[in-house]
């Protein structure tokens, strides 16, 4: 039985509760990205941006926070205070870094309060067009038996970088990632044939491959994509079990008021369902998830230890 002191301090814990989501957020957020600008984490980042501040009348305010495959963004976050005002918005990385570097700054399960995952996209396998006889995984496997293979990406720890490891894995090959420093540069060195094969998200790729700049070899999500029909998964070009999600979610530190969390996650989902959003996000080949904290942890820890092990068997490493 309650004694009055407790039932008392109780009360006070739940109108100090209320009060709290009835005024929050009564600032500016601050998002952090921790990637360079004109990526599709960026792009996700900036569709909130804009539709958030109908519902909370404060703005969201987007800073582009990169470096160290999206390490030093995310670490800044979990060592921000706990308030509901500085909020992460992040990728795969986030569950594969730790097993990567030998100390990436942050531990996804521990550090954090999951919000929401915002939503998945594909990785797209794809050539320079110069790369002639390469048009299956298979063809990729047979070169990378015969020859040196390097393969372009985003940066290390993100999803390109991880499906290609996985693949290296999978095939029983050797192939050298090559990262880079964001979505542009990346593509931008695929396009010149720089390095020839890449794995890349699908946001930036999708016009590529529209305008004939680049040849789409396969998709690793668990389904074709709407936009490329005709292009299969790996999955079903011979490799059963793979694949690999481009996430895009958002985490808070952890220790934020769990009236913050689910207000933010209530206020993003209904964001992300929006028609305007919706038709954005589809436009980009992202698919909504906008699940709930508890699953959104439950694949944090799911997924870094999958992770985990792919790192450990393609003896990936970051020093």
């Amino acid at each position: 039985m309650r004694t009055p002191i407790r039932a008392a301090a109780a009360a006070i814990s739940l109108l100090a509760a209320s009060a709290f989501a009835q005024t929050y957020p009564s600032k500016p957020v601050h998002m952090i990205v921790p990637f360079p600008a004109g990526g599709p984490a960026d792009l996700v980042a900036r569709l909130l941006s804009s539709k958030l501040p109908e519902t909370w009348g404060q703005p969201l305010v987007i800073e582009n926070r990169g470096g160290a495959g999206g390490n030093i963004g995310t670490a800044a976050v979990a060592r921000a205070a706990p308030d509901g005002y500085t909020i992460l918005l992040t990728t795969s990385g986030l569950m594969s870094n730790p097993s990567l570097y030998k100390d990436p700054g942050f531990d996804p399960v521990r550090d954090f309060a999951p919000v929401t995952v915002v939503g998945n996209s594909a990785t797209i396998v794809v050539r320079h067009p110069s790369l002639a006889g390469v048009d299956t995984m298979h063809d990729i496997e047979r070169l990378a038996r015969s020859s040196k293979v390097d393969f372009a990406t985003p940066g290390i720890g993100l999803a390109g970088h991880l499906a290609g490891e996985l693949f290296k894995t999978l095939a029983k090959v050797d192939m050298q990632a090559v990262p880079y420093a964001g979505a542009a540069p990346a593509m931008a060195a695929v396009l010149a044939g720089q390095v020839k094969l890449g794995f890349m998200a699908a946001p930036p790729t999708l016009p590529q491959i529209k305008a004939g700049k680049l040849v789409a070899i396969a998709v690793t999500s668990p389904k074709r994509l709407a936009a490329l029909p005709d292009v299969p998964t790996v999955a079903e070009s011979g490799y059963p079990g793979f694949q690999v999600d481009n996430m895009y979610g958002v985490l808070a530190p952890r220790g934020t008021p769990p009236e913050a969390v689910r207000k933010l996650h209530e206020d993003i989902v209904r964001a992300v369902r929006s028609p305007d959003t919706t038709k954005a996000l589809e436009a980009a080949s992202i698919d909504i998830v906008a699940n709930t904290p508890e699953e959104f942890a439950d694949y944090i820890r799911s997924e870094t230890a999958k992770w985990a092990q792919v790192v450990k068997a393609s003896g990936a490493k970051v020093e």
